[in-house]
């Protein structure tokens, strides 16, 4: 174990009394994800007050941060330097458009513990490959660290790794540290009028080419005309040449136009944070909002609700009523994938029970036997990803 830095003794006691008294407790930093899995009574584990940055090299690529930190204080500091989370962490609001809800703000242990990433997802990567080691609490109240500040440095499990995603159920983090990398030097968007099938498609081939592809958007603009229109949106970043070339054999091939760059970047953080008319117009249907993971090269799905397609095809999202779960589990499957509920509409905005499941074989057992290993006493964040674990 570590040394116990003072700040972090509060937190072991509160953590040891939890586990004797086998009380539950729920982490949270900013609540952007209060609206993500199932929230359970609990008491209140507040990280907030872990923050700061601890070390930056720029020249590295590596930034170690306290978990507390308001995930916009540290992109800012990256920006400074020329710097950015390439996988683009969303700052959801979704807790905060209940009337009367408290503020909420992003923290870096939430972007990691949730697991999220943005519209450049498919092309750089998920959140746990920029994960390089961080420091937590188990639910026995030892002080752990794993990993480190370099690429290579793991010798056996990968464990902090392991915590990209698990919703906090295994433990508390303290500190993280990420790679980062140089903003593109060039990035342009380019939009198409193409309907899903032939939006799909043209996805399909550019992928396969040496294209500097990083994020795509599928959508029905309804507010292009009195029928709207579909669009596709493309992201390119990378060399200047590079994103020249492809700008220009794009449009070669397919008819769109390019974008003012400004009104692009501002749309594409709305596609990040889900405030584009396609997720604010139908939050108070009383429709849940659907996310379809499938494979890249899935075809337009057979369903009757309207879509919009990012990660080069690889997720669908979609507003359905939470009774069509069976439908769009089995449409999912068959395009090899899974279907879940992202946030369970205007009736239940903090979450639906069984947003997440299990269903590979082993994977269950698996799972609470690393909950045993890391919370024997089951206190933290229960039921958050499923019911009994």
């Amino acid at each position: 174990m570590l040394p116990l830095p003072a700040a972090i003794q509060p937190f072991v006691d509160q953590i040891r009394a939890a586990a004797a008294d086998q009380t539950p407790l729920q982490i949270r930093g900013g609540g952007s994800k209060d609206f993500y899995g199932c929230l359970q009574p609990a008491g209140l584990l507040d990280t907030r007050s872990l923050s700061g940055v601890v070390d930056y090299a720029p020249s590295e690529l590596v930034v170690t941060v306290a978990t507390g930190t308001p995930l916009s204080t540290l992109e800012a500091l990256l920006a400074e330097q020329g710097q950015c989370l390439p996988f683009e962490p969303p700052h959801y609001q979704w807790s905060t458009r209940v009337a009367g809800a408290p503020a909420s703000t992003a923290t870096v242990g939430g972007l990691v513990a949730s697991g999220l990433a943005g519209p450049a997802r498919a092309s750089v990567g998920s959140v746990r490959d920029y994960v390089l080691g961080l420091k937590l609490i188990n639910g026995r109240g030892e002080y752990l660290t794993f990993g480190g500040q370099v690429m290579k440095n793991v010798a056996g499990y990968d464990v902090s790794r392991l915590m990209a995603g698990a919703m906090g159920t295994l433990g508390l983090m303290t500190e993280v540290s990420l790679k980062v990398l140089p903003f593109a030097p060039a990035e342009a968007t380019l939009v198409f009028p193409l309907g899903q099938a032939a939006a799909l498609e043209q996805l399909h081939r550019w992928a396969g080419e040496p294209l500097p592809l990083n994020a795509s958007c599928w959508v029905h603009d309804g507010s292009a005309g009195a029928a709207g229109q579909d669009l596709l949106f493309v992201r390119l970043r990378g060399a200047v040449a590079a994103v020249e070339a492809a700008c220009q054999r794009m449009l070669r091939e397919v008819p769109g136009e390019r974008m003012d760059p400004v009104q692009a970047a501002a749309d594409w953080d709305r596609c990040r944070d889900q405030t584009l008319p396609f997720f604010t117009d139908s939050a108070a249907t009383g429709h849940a909002l659907w996310r379809l993971s499938v494979a890249q090269t899935a075809p337009v799905l057979d369903l009757p609700w309207a879509q919009l397609i990012e990660w080069h095809g690889g997720v669908r999202w979609l507003w359905a009523p939470l009774q069509a779960g069976p439908q769009l589990q089995t449409v999912a499957r068959a395009a090899g994938g899974n279907a879940m509920v992202f946030v369970a509409g205007a009736a239940d905005v903090t979450g639906a029970k069984c947003q997440f499941r299990s269903d590979v074989p082993g994977q269950a057992a698996l799972l609470k036997r690393l909950k045993a290993a890391f919370d024997p006493a089951g206190i933290f964040n229960a039921g958050r990803l499923y019911p009994d674990f």
